[in-house]
């Protein structure tokens, strides 16, 4: 690490590691790190993410794009399915495309169709129900996973499974 006098700020590199004594020295130096992909055409017509998919026991499809603090996953319920219970410490929000259900949070019932919202609390249990034994029922979910995978503190646990 590069060491000035104390009231002048220190030039950081990429590979610097800052310690809290660091903290008074250290400048927002933002930098836009611009990567190959930016866009993932037909999200769906890739295909359901195999392994995601079977512990959840519904189509999940995976938004491959280069987050590093959020991600986005397309859900899909077939007529009359309901998912594993399970839960995890990162934020869920689910903004439902179409079909009609309920998500279990804990002890509550949030009953949703197209064009709700619904927020998962961090490390709640929950799972998903689709209404419909007919209509099939699809959502976006937008999560703060990565961040916390890239913390090395994401976790995510399902009954059943790992209980």
């Amino acid at each position: 690490m590069n060491t000035t006098a104390l009231d002048q700020p220190i030039e950081a590199t990429t590979k610097d590691k800052f310690q809290s004594a660091d903290f008074h020295r250290t400048y927002a130096r933002p930098e836009v790190r611009m990567p190959e992909k930016l866009h993932h055409p037909n999200v769906e017509q890739a295909g359901a993410h195999d392994q995601f998919s079977t512990e959840r026991k519904h189509p999940v499809f995976f938004v491959d794009l280069p987050t590093v603090a959020l991600s986005m996953t397309i859900g899909g319920l077939l007529p009359g399915q309901v998912t594993n219970q399970h839960r995890h410490t990162y934020e869920t929000v689910i903004y439902v495309i179409e079909g009609e259900g309920y998500t279990q949070i804990e002890d509550r019932i949030v009953e949703w169709k197209a064009g709700d919202a619904i927020y998962i609390p961090i490390w709640a249990w929950h799972n998903h129900g689709n209404r419909s034994e007919t209509v099939g029922a699809r959502y976006i979910a937008c999560e703060n996973a990565p961040l916390l995978q890239n913390l090395g503190v994401a976790l995510r646990e399902e009954r059943g499974r790992d209980l």
